[in-house]
């Protein structure tokens, strides 16, 4: 009797956290036409942007509950934001971006791709989950994936610059172990701390990222002389404005919702949503199909997921409580 109830409860959170998995990747997708559309500033520039609007919009709606929320939290657990900020948001998107600069979009996107493989196999050593041999179907598929996104970039000519290469390829492998760390960090943060709701945790992590924006403000403007015009700043502040509030602050909230409902080993998976969702909005800018290889690309990641999926419905751990909450 209580299998037969605790089946469509586990059915239905897993669900939910899919979905929610899917449209964290469909707004943090948008992340990768920023630099497309403020092209004339650095990666730097474009950390400080998005992260002080974050902090900003962050502070403003959490004012009503600040009292209430510090209370709740412990030294650990600060201490727990100021680096889960720092690995998840400023030093990933400085390194990634500086990576697609020097590497190229390629190159990034194949070292970026393994992502999924390296959390689930992480996740595979937590209590009740998924024994890694059974998720090796899906991690190949993965993996395969990964490297159809990547091929251009193995098989194109060297070019003159090896040493700039070279630095956007060590800046990408930084990018990929700097969010792995958070993934799994932040997984396990949310479900250490049930009394705080995944929106305040978002909102707390955005005050944290807001003021290590700061930090980075003088830093900024000593090694990156302010040349802009006032039309090129005003641009830059609205797609600042826009991808903290699409991607920071209702991205992440959908990720932390989705990181309570599902196990790590599924987590992982979920990351993939993003690099569809971003190829896909690579296609619409650029205004052209995609070619055999990145079809390829999307036919093995779906199946991954699905795979998955799949594996994780056979295998029924027991239902750990959770505290029943919104996202907004």
């Amino acid at each position: 009797m209580i299998a037969s109830l605790t089946a469509p409860v586990r059915t239905s959170r897993t669900s939910l956290g899919i979905v929610c998995g899917m449209g964290a990747g469909a707004l943090w997708g948008l992340v990768f036409l920023a630099p497309a559309l403020v092209r004339d500033f650095t990666p730097l520039q474009l950390a400080i942007g998005r992260y002080l609007a974050y902090g900003i919009i962050s502070a403003v709606l959490i004012a009503p509950r600040w009292r209430a929320l510090v209370g709740m939290l412990a030294r650990r657990d600060w201490l727990a934001l100021v680096w889960l900020s720092l690995a998840g948001n400023t030093l990933y998107y400085i390194l990634l971006s500086t990576a697609v600069q020097n590497a190229g979009i390629a190159t990034t996107s194949l070292v970026i791709g393994f992502l999924p493989v390296a959390v689930t196999i992480i996740g595979s050593r937590d209590r009740d989950a998924v024994p890694l041999g059974r998720l090796a179907p899906s991690l190949l598929l993965c993996a395969a994936g990964a490297v159809c996104i990547g091929w251009q970039a193995l098989g194109r000519p060297v070019s003159g610059n090896a040493g700039r290469e070279f630095v956007g390829f060590a800046c990408a492998i930084g990018a990929l172990i700097a969010w792995i760390a958070y993934a799994v960090g932040n997984a396990r943060a949310l479900h250490r701390l049930d009394r705080v709701s995944v929106h305040d945790w978002n909102l707390l992590t955005g005050v944290v990222t807001g003021a290590q924006a700061v930090v980075l403000i003088p830093v900024s403007a000593a090694v990156e002389p302010i040349r802009h015009a006032a039309h090129a700043w005003l641009q830059f502040g609205a797609v600042s404005i826009a991808v903290a509030v699409a991607a920071s602050i209702l991205g992440n909230a959908l990720w932390n919702r989705m990181s309570r409902l599902l196990p790590l080993t599924m987590v992982g998976q979920m990351i993939l949503f993003e690099t569809l969702f971003a190829l896909l909005y690579g296609f619409l800018w650029e205004r052209r199909l995609p070619l055999p290889l990145e079809v390829a690309a999307f036919v093995l990641v779906v199946a991954s997921v699905l795979t998955c999926i799949a594996t994780h419905r056979r295998h029924a751990p027991p239902l750990r409580p959770v505290m029943e909450e919104g996202i907004a």
